[in-house]
């Protein structure tokens, strides 16, 4: 039995005599892993030279870069993809056929997708803790991929509320495992960039979706248009769940193609972030903190006020735009320049993060400004100046590189396994809850103005990005406590899992 299935089974992680390379022929230490990082497998199992070059380092990091990031915009471009089905779709009768046109029915049709979001993440992330994530990953994609097929059976908008709960419960556990893999792969100073690169994909597939979509909706066959859409986007999200359990690298301890002094490099560079690799342990201790801990209901609060300007983005997009007296054709076209902007400020943002230090919580003030200037101008220009109401859906997305920089604080200011594991899906929670309420004050009576709604993205704009900077007030007083109690920054604790940030005084927050 594994020293992992023994601690699954509650045993005592000692052998009678230690474990032999069979590579090197070097004894194997024995390791603690409920206590201490896995990691502490790779570092004890190496016998070689332990300091690196910045170059060797620089290796290393594009190795993993090359490995990791494909996968991870290949996975959250389809996840979006397939999420923002529903805004395209329903340009072609899938409001009509389903009986959507009456009341909220459409925008609770999109808002119950996030009550799924809800509800699966903790659970997922508890999967993703005690299992292989790749596998994990693998069998979720799978089937929601086949859970978007089954749009095309929904005959009435119940049968579409609960496709679209069972859809969302499926497909929330990506983005909190994927702020798990970058933040056991880098640094933090390399968190932020990269988890821009995988989010801004929602922006940059929205380049594109449009023009499939169009050309499946001029299918002239025995279905309804919209229906080809979700045959089609079902079908290749199956092929890549399939594929992920080969594909995707779960972390450096068990990651494929690394040769020994590589693993050892990838493994040792993240001492520096005091928050460890992987452990496979929950510790419910952890949970109890971080749910005491006003950093986390920060972060929390302001993304769930940030998203709530998600819904006319996701949901309504097409829809304002066809208001403008556009045709069908020309509103899902007018729809790329969007998704072009919002992918790019999702990676320049981040950029900036990692060029230069403790900018990110001005990042989010930044982004949350741009948003409500595009709310501002989309309730109170006249409809003839097209230009204007264009530019202002064009830079609505931008609170998107706020929450791309939230997504890396979170992971970044948070130590211990089970408290970083539990901090994603909750900063996911509260996007789930933004996206919950958005669709749900743009009523169509308000149509095309909705001057309801975006008095509230305004005003929840300009909170979210000012609970930004109470977050880094409150991490500058801390780390300034910190340092006057003499405890300066260090690492000698970076692999025991037992202590998070709170409990090591060596720990400090980035801002």
């Amino acid at each position: 039995m594994t020293d992992i299935e023994k601690a699954h089974h509650g045993q005592t992680e000692i052998t009678p005599t230690p474990e032999i390379d069979s590579e090197t022929g070097h004894k194997l230490e024995t390791v603690d892993t409920v206590h201490q990082d896995e990691a502490m497998k790779v570092l004890t199992a190496y016998h070689g030279e332990e300091t690196w070059t910045p170059q060797e380092e620089k290796i290393v990091r594009r190795k993993i870069d090359w490995k990791l990031l494909p996968v991870l915009c290949i996975t959250y471009g389809l996840q979006y993809y397939d999420k923002a089905m529903l805004s395209q779709a329903a340009l072609f009768g899938l409001r009509t056929e389903l009986h959507l046109t009456t009341g909220n029915r459409y925008s609770f049709s999109a808002a119950i997708f996030y009550l799924g979001f809800i509800v699966g993440a903790y659970p997922a992330m508890v999967l993703a803790q005690r299992f292989p994530i790749e596998r994990v990953a693998s069998a979720i994609v799978v089937v929601w991929g086949i859970c978007l097929i089954l749009t095309t059976v929904c005959h009435n908008y119940q049968a579409l509320y609960a496709q679209r709960f069972f859809l969302g419960l499926l497909e929330s556990g990506i983005s909190p495992m994927f702020m798990m893999i970058v933040g056991s792969f880098y640094k933090k100073d390399e968190q932020a960039l990269r988890m821009g690169v995988w989010y801004s994909c929602t922006g940059y597939v929205s380049i594109f979706s449009p023009l499939f979509n169009y050309g499946l909706g001029q299918i002239k066959g025995p279905l309804r248009s919209w229906k080809y859409m979700y045959l089609f986007a079902g079908s290749i999200t199956i092929l890549w769940g399939v594929a992920l359990n080969w594909v995707l690298p779960p972390d450096p301890v068990r990651a494929k193609g690394f040769d020994e002094r590589q693993r050892y490099i990838s493994v040792a560079r993240l001492r520096s972030n005091n928050s460890g690799v992987r452990n496979t342990h929950l510790k419910v201790e952890q949970i109890v903190e971080l749910l005491l801990d006003l950093r986390f209901w920060l972060v929390f609060a302001s993304a769930f006020l940030s998203m709530i300007a998600n819904g006319p983005i996701s949901t309504f997009t097409p829809l304002i735009i066809n208001s403008f007296g556009f045709s069908t054709l020309n509103s899902l076209l007018l729809v790329m320049p969007s998704g072009a902007y919002a992918g790019t400020l999702f990676l320049v943002v981040p950029y900036l993060c990692y060029k230069f230090p403790n900018i990110r919580t001005w990042c989010v003030l930044g982004c949350q400004l741009m948003t409500t200037l595009a709310a501002l101008l989309l309730w109170k220009l006249p409809m003839n100046a097209t230009g204007g109401l264009l530019f202002a859906c064009y830079i609505l997305p931008s609170l998107g590189g706020g929450y791309a920089v939230l997504m890396g604080l979170q992971i970044a200011n948070t130590a211990g396994y089970t408290k970083r594991s539990v901090a994603s899906s909750g900063i996911y929670i509260g996007y789930c809850l933004g996206n919950v309420v958005g669709p749900l004050v743009f009523k169509p009576s308000d149509a095309p103005r909705y001057p309801e709604g975006f008095t509230v993205v305004t005003v929840t704009a300009i909170i979210s990005g000012l609970l930004a900077v109470v977050y880094r007030y409150y991490c500058i007083w801390e780390n300034k406590k910190r340092d006057e109690a003499g405890m300066l920054e260090g690492f000698d604790n970076a692999y025991d899992d037992d202590l998070t940030d709170k409990k090591n005084p060596q720990f400090r927050y980035i801002l």
